[in-house]
Order: structure tokens, then sequence, then C-alpha cells
């Protein structure tokens, strides 16, 4: 990657293994989360009492679309609070009716539109395939009518008490003590990538680590931070998503999705002939549309899209990766900087000016005559040409197509590497729109794969390793001779904020930590923990005689064997 003066950041560079994950043998066992859990998993996820939520429920923000619309556990305990209200059944019905709606087919909508029509609607309105409109006013009515009453009485039942246990969990410190660490998967010139497992969900993340002193020998801290803070805003099924920061004596750690299915150069270049088929090529251009409309819908302009910083995960979706470079601007504008890898990098890039969103379409270009051709655009398969030469055949070569380009695919590609910006597909008022009613698109359902209902036509082979020798990632030493003061502190502070809110709820729901802990009393009715007239219940102390025998138990099982608990070294 390269800055306005052309000289090499190896911040993300140095974390290649990250985007190169190992599939490992023992996952297949860990992967099933409910059997990856702690045996104490209950008790690391025991509600508070909820007369220990006050300060909570005073300062808590008091929004409908925040608490019972974007956050997983809100959206599920309002819609159990409207379930347990005849009155309010039927909207909540019609809400997942109109829901499922927006996946459909062109094929199916009319059909589906028309049951919905009969069982919630007047007869006098029509449903047709394109009337998708209609649909999202009528999910904006019922949201405009649920915030209003229903939310009022929501917030003062026992689903929204419950709502301020999860958010008093999910705020819970976290240390590097709440996780396994199995292995390390790469060592680079800022710290480790490990393989790590929570222990209360059994949920498989990768644990991104900065080691301290380099961070600060480099003057990473705010490329480290920009990248946090953009991953927290950031909530998309196509790019990596951040679940938790902490920190540890040596460390800055990101735990981040895990993508065990290697990266696409890995894919285009060491799978077969070089190049992927056409089916593969318009489901990875057509996901890395959706995310980057996803990054520029938060004004982040993304300006590394490459090969390497796309991830498969094991079912064969991607997702995009490495957002250090990534910036937020205001609402539609530009930034000004030699930002990015120069044989990805779009001429006003180059030019050193002023650039938005256009930088990024360019970067698809790149990438789907990449996995088209099996050679970068502008250089042939082996070649090394030196920067200006690169720099001369961005701004002003005309691309080569071959036989493997369709007209669709040739069009496409054309389309997004015109010189000009401004002419440039996907930088009109439409943006992405543009993009994803291209021709080359037209047997994808963006509905559906934004549903994640998609199938992906290769499925990673969870026996095969796809990434090189991880022995040839260079050695990690820490630097000598750079000392830490209370002035960095302030920076570790920012940077270690626990969970992220939506990672951390999505993660209790999909390892069915929810439905496990999320029960009430007999009739709907409040369990001792929800019960505001019970005294805070103390936890027992544990006799001397009990203490001393625990721990004699646990030697008399440890004895004469070595610790196989898949632990990494204190960090």
């Amino acid at each position: 990657m390269l800055n306005g003066g052309g000289v090499s950041i190896p911040f993300s560079g140095h974390f290649e293994i990250y985007r190169n994950i190992v599939v490992l043998l023992f996952y297949v066992v860990v992967w099933d989360c409910s059997r990856g859990r702690s045996s104490k998993w209950r008790e690391m996820l025991r509600f508070p009492h909820i007369s220990q939520c006050d300060e909570l429920a005073k300062s808590i923000e008091r929004d409908y679309y925040s608490l019972c619309v974007k956050q997983p556990i809100g959206k599920k305990l309002f819609k159990l609070f409207c379930e347990s209200r005849q009155d309010l059944q039927n909207y909540m019905s019609l809400l997942d009716a109109l829901d499922a709606f927006k996946t459909k087919s062109d094929e199916e909508r009319e059909e589906f539109g028309l049951r919905i029509i009969q069982r919630f609607l007047s007869s006098e309105i029509t449903f047709c395939a394109t009337e998708s409109v209609i649909v999202l006013l009528l999910i904006r009515e019922l949201h405009q009518y649920l915030s209003g009453e229903p939310f009022t009485q929501y917030q003062d039942s026992l689903y929204f008490d419950r709502f301020l246990q999860w958010k008093m969990l999910e705020r819970s410190p976290i240390t590097k003590h709440g996780f396994r660490q199995y292995r390390v998967l790469g060592k680079g010139g800022f710290g480790e990538v490990w393989a790590c497992q929570v222990k209360a969900t059994g949920m498989m993340y990768a644990c991104k680590k900065l080691e301290k002193t380099h961070v600060k020998r480099r003057r990473g801290e705010a490329m480290a931070l920009n990248e946090k803070k953009i991953l927290e805003e950031v909530d998309s099924r196509f790019v990596v998503n951040l679940a938790y920061t902490y920190e540890t004596k040596h460390f800055l750690c990101l735990v981040l999705t895990m993508m065990s299915g290697g990266d696409l150069k890995f894919h285009i270049y060491n799978v077969g002939e070089p190049g992927l088929d056409r089916d593969r090529v318009r489901l990875y251009a057509a996901e890395v549309c959706c995310g980057l409309m996803d990054l520029h819908e938060k004004s982040i302009i993304y300006r590394d899209l490459k090969p390497e910083n796309i991830l498969l995960d094991n079912s064969g979706h991607i997702r995009i990766s490495d957002l250090g470079l990534a910036v937020k601007v205001s609402k539609g504008g530009t930034v000004k900087g030699r930002v990015g890898t120069l044989g990805y990098m779009a001429p006003e890039v180059i030019s050193k000016k002023y650039y938005g969103t256009s930088a990024d379409w360019w970067g698809l270009g790149c990438l789907i005559y990449e996995m088209t051709a099996g050679h970068p655009v502008f250089r042939a398969q082996g070649e090394h040409p030196q920067h200006r030469e690169m720099e001369n055949r961005i701004q002003r070569k005309q691309e080569d197509y071959n036989k493997k380009f369709v007209k669709s695919v040739k069009d496409l590609c054309s389309s997004l590497l015109i010189k000009d910006p401004e002419q440039r597909l996907g930088c009109g008022d439409s943006g992405g729109n543009a993009v994803r009613s291209h021709p080359f698109f037209y047997t994808i359902n963006f509905r559906m794969l934004e549903a994640g209902l998609v199938e992906a036509p290769f499925q990673p082979d969870p026996r095969l390793v796809y990434c090189g020798d991880v022995q040839d990632i260079e050695e990690f030493s820490p630097v000598k001779g750079v000392s830490l003061d209370e002035r960095d502190e302030e920076f570790y502070s920012m940077f270690n904020t626990g969970s992220v809110p939506i990672s951390w709820q999505k993660e209790i729901i999909e390892t069915n930590c929810f439905s496990e802990l999320n029960v009430f009393g007999p009739m709907g009715s409040r369990t001792p923990d929800l019960d505001q007239t019970q005294k805070t219940p103390e936890t027992p102390k544990r006799s001397l005689l009990h203490r001393f025998f625990h721990r004699h138990v646990r030697k008399c099982s440890t004895a004469g064997v070595g610790n196989s608990s898949p632990q990494g070294p204190d960090s």
C-alpha cells in the first residue's frame, strides 16, 4: 500500500495470513458452537438482577428504531412483547410477511403478495412484482404505529427489563480470559493473528493483535483507531465485522469475523488454471458491489480493493476485509491522497486529485477483470513493471480483453474502468444501483443475496488449506528501546471499548444462547431476577472446606497430565 509520498505502509500488509486463514481440522469440532462453550457458560452469562440495571434504564436512549429495529436482541424482545398482546399480534405477523416478501423472486412476488392481501389487507389493494415501493411504505407505516403507544407500553414491560439485563451483559468488561486461543495463524511486523473462540458462546473468531511498541514506533495509532471506528460503524453481510476490542499488557486486540476459505488472490492463482469461472466471478462481484454500497451508505470510501482483501467464508461467500486505509467523509464528500495499492489505484488517485466513491468502482473493475483474465488488468502474469510505467498504463492505456471475456463481462469492465470518473459506471446519481442493474448480473436476485439466501457455486473444502505455507510468514519480534507511558493510555482507552453491540447480540442469537437463557416464569410472569420487589441475591460464599476440596480434586485430575487446553501464550 502506498501513501501520498509513495512509501510503503506496513500496517495492514503484515497481516496477510488473516486474509488466508487456515482451516484446521479441529475447527470441525469447535465449529458447532454449543460444543465449544465453557462448562461455566451459564454462569458467565448470568443475568444481573433488574435492580442493578437502574442506572442503565435512566441513561439508555429511548429510540424505537435503535432499540426495536436495529439491535437484534431488542428486535426479538419487542416482537415477543407484541406477540403477548392479542391486539398487536397481527401487526407483527404482517411485518414478518412483508420482510419475507422483499426476499422473493419476481416470479414468486405476485402470488406471495396476493396471500398477504387476503390475510391482512383490503382486497382493493393490488400487488405486482414491481411494487416494492408499496411494501416499503407499509413497513414504514407499521413502524410508525408501533413506535407510538406500543413502544411506550413495551418500556414498562418485563420484556424491556430483560433487554436491559442483556445490555448489562453486553457491556461487561472484555479481557483475554474470555477467549480460548487455539494457535497462531500468522506473524508480522505489527503483531499476530490467532484463531480464537469465545468461552461463553463457543463462537469462533480471528483475533488480530497489534503489538503496542510496534504501533508506537511506526506511529500507527491513527490508522489502528481509524480501522477500529469504521469497523464498529459498519454492519454488513459483505464486510468483515468487528465483534470485540480489548487490550493486554503488550497487545491491542481486534476480534473479527472468522473467514476460513482463503482470499481471492489464492483462488485466482493457486486453484486450477489462473482465473475463476463466470458464475463465481458474477457472485463475488455482486457481493463486493453490495459491500461497497454498504460502506458508501455510511459515507466511507474503501480505497484498497484488491483480491488479497476479499475473503471467503466456509460457505463460499465473500467479505471485504482490511479497512485500515478506508476514510469517512461528509455525505457526498471527496478526499485527496495517494492511498491504496498501485496496480489497483484509479487514475484520479494517481494524479492526486480529489475523489469520492469513484476510486472504489474503479477497483471493482480491476477485480472483475483479474478474476476473469487470471492476471491484473494492466500487467501480464509474472510481469513486474516499474512504478512510473504502471502509472502511465493506468492513466493512458486501454485495457486488453481476451477470449475469456464474453460481451457482458467486457462491457461491465470497460464501464467501470473509464478513465474519467464522471463517466464511470457507479459514479452517477444512481450510485451502486447502476452497477447492480448491469446485464452481467441478470441472474442475481440481490434481495435474496442481501438476505443470505443465495447458495454459492463453490464451497471451500474443510479438508483443504486455502493459503500458502504459514511457515513463510516473517517472524515477529518486539521493538527494543520503545517505552510506553501515560500518554499512550488515552489512545488505549479509546481503542479498548469491549463488545460491539450488534455483533455481540448476533453472536448470542446465532449460538442459541438467547433461546436457552431468555426464559420467563409461568404464563409469561417475571422470574426472580426480574422482580423489583426482591432484593439482589448475593452470590453464596463457599466454605473453606469446599474450596480446599475443589483444589484437591483439580490437582488429582491433572496430576501427571500436561495441559491440553488450547491456550496461547500470556499476552
